[in-house]
């Protein structure tokens, strides 16, 4: 796990995570790139045997799709506190927490829905193992970029 969270913190020190005028273009080039390097690391601890990798592989690129939904909406809601922090009313701050709260519901949702696709392709311990794995490293990148976010009424 040492090594995919090196690499985890080398794919966000060095895509250059800045939100600036076209935020949706600068999300859509660091989940291409972030997503073949997650697909190595996927396949290297998955390490599935031949004859259901197929099956996997299809269900993953599936997930990926709609997963990276949500990750855009999320950067978009994080791009959208950092534009209003200056002027952060009751009415905004409220907007943004329900948003994420959504967020996170539809990822909770997400990950039912494909526990299950991945199990019948695999095995529950594999679809698990996929579930904890993904888990890591999404739970990692929001863990680094919390970091760096101001809290409210931080900077007065």
């Amino acid at each position: 796990m040492k090594k995919i969270s090196l690499f985890i913190f080398a794919s966000l020190l060095f895509t250059g995570i800045s939100f600036g005028q076209d935020v949706n273009d600068e999300i859509t080039l660091i989940q291409a790139e972030f997503g073949m390097e997650k697909r190595q690391i996927v396949d290297e601890v998955m390490d599935l045997p031949e004859s259901i990798k197929s099956g996997f592989w299809s269900i993953y690129q599936q997930y990926e799709a709609e997963r990276q939904l949500l990750a855009r909406e999320r950067l978009l809601v994080i791009d959208e506190y950092l534009n209003s922090y200056e002027s952060l009313d009751n009415e905004i701050a409220n907007s943004l927490a329900t948003r994420i709260l959504k967020n996170d519901a539809s990822l909770a949702k997400l990950h039912q829905k494909y526990y299950k696709k991945f199990k019948k392709v695999t095995s529950a311990r594999d679809a698990a193992k996929f579930l904890q794995l993904d888990d890591y490293i999404h739970n990692t990148i929001r863990n680094a970029l919390q970091q760096e976010l101001p809290f409210i009424d931080e900077y007065k």
